[in-house]
């Protein structure tokens, strides 16, 4: 059944967004460690404007787990998606021009789906295609006729679901010094 996040899903949500963050080998990761980078986005997951929060999200959820979850945001909102997790840092000793993300990963004019993670015990059941079905209505509800997202030039298999869904290649990019392909379906 997919669903809005909601606060009760934050931990399970982390977990599945830091197996994104290991395969994207981000920097602030690597310097301050999975718990205590739990830690601060569960804070800030809680801010509305954040990149994170529970009402960018949806969950496919199985028998009562959460088995897969989607986030995204208009394009627009890139530049203050991030605010909230530089505000929180101080509080956790972290100098706050620290940041997750430092590359724009959106083009002007979609609604840019910023990650979508699988549970391992529910990968090669459909959940991944369930949440990509389910996106056109998430962008619509934000006026977005255009949904836009990054592959990893190296992540062949994620690059066929989302041609199976509709998207296209429509330019290369580079984020935290990895290549993508940057794809596009328009609704």
């Amino acid at each position: 059944m997919i669903r809005q996040a909601k606060k009760e899903d934050g931990e399970a949500i982390v977990d599945l967004l830091m197996v994104i963050f290991r395969d994207m080998q981000l920097p602030f990761l690597a310097k301050y460690g999975e718990e205590k980078t739990k830690e601060i986005m569960l804070v800030a997951m809680d801010e509305e404007d954040y990149r994170y929060n529970y009402h960018r999200g949806i969950i496919e959820e199985l028998n009562g787990a959460i088995a897969g979850v989607a986030f995204g945001y208009p394009a627009e909102d890139e530049k203050v998606i991030d605010e909230a997790f530089t505000q929180i840092l101080p509080a956790f000793d972290i100098d706050p021009k620290e940041t997750i993300f430092t590359d724009s990963e959106s083009l002007p004019g979609e609604w840019y789906l910023d990650s979508i993670s699988v549970a391992p015990n529910f990968r090669g059941h459909g959940v991944g295609t369930k949440l990509l079905r389910a996106l056109p209505k998430v962008a619509k509800q934000d006026n977005e006729k255009i949904i836009g997202l990054n592959v990893d030039v190296e992540n062949t298999q994620a690059e066929k679901l989302y041609k199976r869904s509709g998207f296209q290649v429509v330019a290369q990019v580079k984020i935290a010094g990895h290549k993508y392909k940057h794809m596009q379906k328009v609704l």
